[in-house]
């Protein structure tokens, strides 16, 4: 068990490297002491972000001369998504402390040998799930887990947004690097689902296309293929259904998720970042309505820290927890590797024009 402190090492310094440093910088007992990435500029960004810290950050110019230092407790894998496996790879044999971003991986390939070599090491090993961590979201969750709509039976999630951004080399722009927007982007929604129904996917039906964005771009004179805007339907093996309602050039949306679950007695939404949510008993045809609304707040810090609702502050505040020994893990690297595999069905099935059993995948 670590004391109070905890060192990290950061692997991939770009935007999502830079929300987790200045995250850390509010995370009680963090210290950032390593940094590594091949591009110059994205290491001149962590340092700025860091400021009158950077110089506990020695800079490393490979993963494996950052693993094989001895200065981390703790890594942030934070690179691009098809690089994971291989930053992975020495983090794991040094025996540190992981926390992966999202998707854990690209292929489901690299996702089973991810959740193989995780259990072998005895240390923490997190997927950064952080959407989970939204406190409106949280909310929302703990309120269908009381049992507050009944037995839950169908589950809509809208995710109305901005296009993809620009990254480093573009890398972002390609299926063959992202795993697809449906594995990239979506597998927030589906670890959300899984979590909110307690259950597996069975089956999943995508609809989805690149309709409006990234159309006129080029890169080495191939065209982007990642899908703009879809909609998914996933079938769960308690029953549940769920569908994921997603559009990327929606960026003037009044609230950018909106998340419905409804059950046997009432429905129940959260509007984010509105911070809204909504409840609403049955109560028979023509009777007065009986809906109730409240606003869940979440703190100034959190959400001046990143651009996801405050979640990445709450995901940090877990993983440093369980670091420490003081908590569980919340977000394993089976629950990457599931998320990643209902995004790859409906990837297949929005390619192919047909359901896709998740027998098919072998799950």
């Amino acid at each position: 068990m670590l004391g109070e402190q905890v060192r990290y090492g950061l692997v991939g310094t770009g935007m999502m490297g830079v929300e987790h440093i200045t995250n850390l910088a509010i995370t009680p007992g963090a210290v950032v002491t390593a940094l590594a990435d091949p591009v110059a500029e994205s290491i001149g960004w962590a340092t700025s972000a860091l400021g009158d810290r950077a110089g506990a950050a020695t800079v490393f110019d490979s993963v494996e001369a950052l693993a094989a230092s001895g200065l981390c407790d703790a890594v942030i894998v934070a690179s691009p998504n098809y690089t994971h496996r291989r930053v992975l790879e020495p983090l794991f044999d040094a025996g540190l402390h992981i926390l992966c971003e999202k998707p854990v991986a690209t292929t489901l390939d690299d996702c089973r040998w991810i959740v193989e070599r995780a259990a072998q090491t005895g240390r923490v090993f997190w997927t950064a799930m952080e959407y989970r961590y939204m406190p409106p979201a949280a909310a929302f969750i703990e309120e269908i887990r009381s049992g507050a709509i009944g037995r839950l039976q169908m589950l809509s999630i809208r995710e109305h947004r901005f296009p993809f951004l620009v990254k480093v080399a573009d890398w972002n722009r390609f299926n063959r690097n992202t795993g697809g927007t449906m594995v990239e982007k979506c597998c927030h929604f589906f670890d959300l689902m899984r979590l909110i129904t307690g259950s597996e996917a069975v089956r999943v039906y995508c609809s989805g296309a690149m309709d409006v964005n990234h159309r006129d771009e080029r890169y080495g004179g191939e065209t982007p293929d990642i899908i703009d805007n879809s909609y998914t339907t996933v079938d769960f093996g308690n029953g549940v259904r769920a569908l994921l309602d997603l559009s990327m050039f929606a960026d003037g949306a009044e609230n950018q998720e909106e998340i419905t679950a409804v059950g046997d007695k009432a429905r129940l939404d959260v509007l984010i970042p509105e911070g809204a949510l909504v409840h609403a008993p049955r109560v028979g045809f023509r009777n007065a309505k009986q809906v109730t609304r409240r606003v869940v707040e979440v703190d100034q810090a959190a959400l001046a820290a990143g651009s996801h609702h405050g979640s990445t502050f709450y995901e940090h505040q877990r993983f440093n927890a369980a670091v420490r020994g003081a908590g569980p893990v919340e977000v394993t690297a089976t629950d990457g590797m599931m998320a990643v595999a209902i995004g790859t069905a409906a990837e297949i099935s929005a390619r192919e024009h047909r359901v896709v059993e998740m027998a098919e995948l072998g799950f």
